[in-house]
């Protein structure tokens, strides 16, 4: 069975034709909507370049869509009714699948970077060194590929475009997005003060989720702010994508020097040296990030404070 075949449309799941828009002065539940019909539409028009490979982008942008969708179901699924929990766990399951792959596809893409800039004779090794995570991003890809194959699959987009439809019992139910992004930037700001001077690599990536949710609250809220407050909003927005930006770059190098580590156990040689090569890039970038990380978190605050100055 081809890509092709397995393309699902937005009618399939009983999606209008159009994308469903919201106007700034609709109820919360209507924004909530329009954005989870926004995601699924975006996450059936990546799934075919996922099943393909052919660009990692692709997959890249369905776990965006899948991501953006968990997170507003976390904030305001109780505005689409009781089911907004167990689709929220569903995807959770999908977006490990789609996160295997995906860290494969960074770590490859840029060992290849890193080892274009050695010397010739390491480039042999390099290559052999980049063929190890190669077939193991096959082996993930393969799983990947049989979740998006499977009726679970199918069942979770169902339950997902059943969540972007009217509901009289909860359409009126009143909610201020932009009020509700006190809490996450609460939480957040919580995670940071309790974190030590020299905070834990997993504390780090922890809190780098925290700042993915406001900033995906902040994309929803976006949608129904006036002039004013969509200008604070933007702000944030730039703030916590920079800060996503640094907590990212920590978190890729991490990964690729605990990957590297495991090369080098069994490696020896060339490949050796320059897996070593490697992983002392990978911690000297993973220090970087950490020397400025609290000043990307400071511009966060301040965005989030002045949206209920």
């Amino acid at each position: 069975m081809t890509t092709e075949s397995l393309r699902r449309t937005p009618a399939e799941l009983g999606l209008p034709d159009a994308p469903v828009e919201a106007r700034p002065a609709d109820p919360a539940v209507h924004h909530v909507r329009a954005k989870l019909d926004r995601e699924i539409r975006a996450l059936l028009a990546h799934e075919p370049g996922t099943r393909s490979g052919a660009d990692p982008e692709d997959l890249h942008q369905m776990r965006v869509a899948l991501r953006r969708m968990r997170s507003v179901l976390k904030l305001s699924g109780k505005l689409v009714g009781d089911g907004a929990e167990p689709v929220r766990a569903e995807l959770g399951w999908l977006g490990q699948s789609l996160g295997e792959v995906r860290d494969y596809d960074v770590l490859i893409g840029h060992l290849r970077e890193v080892i274009a800039d050695f010397e010739v004779r390491d480039q042999a090794p390099g290559r052999r060194l980049v063929s190890v995570f190669v077939s193991e991003r096959a082996n993930a890809k393969r799983r990947l590929t049989r979740a998006l194959s499977s009726a679970r699959y199918s069942t979770l987009l169902r339950e997902v475009s059943l969540l972007t439809r009217a509901s009289a019992e909860v359409a009126d139910e009143p909610h201020d997005l932009i009020t509700g992004l006190a809490k996450p930037h609460r939480k957040l700001a919580k995670a940071v003060r309790a974190l030590p001077a020299d905070p834990p690599d997993d504390d780090l990536h922890a809190l780098r989720i925290h700042g993915k949710k406001l900033r995906y609250a902040a994309e929803l809220a976006q949608t129904s702010a006036k002039k004013k407050q969509a200008a604070k909003i933007k702000t944030l927005l730039k703030a916590t994508k920079d800060f996503q930006t640094v907590l990212g770059d920590h978190q890729d190098a991490v990964l690729a020097a605990e990957r590297l580590r495991t090369v080098l156990e069994s490696a020896d040689g060339p490949m050796g040296f320059v897996a070593g090569r490697i992983a002392e890039r990978e911690l000297a970038r993973r220090a970087a990030a950490r020397a400025v990380w609290r000043d990307s978190w400071a511009a966060v605050d301040t965005a989030a404070r002045a949206l209920h100055a």
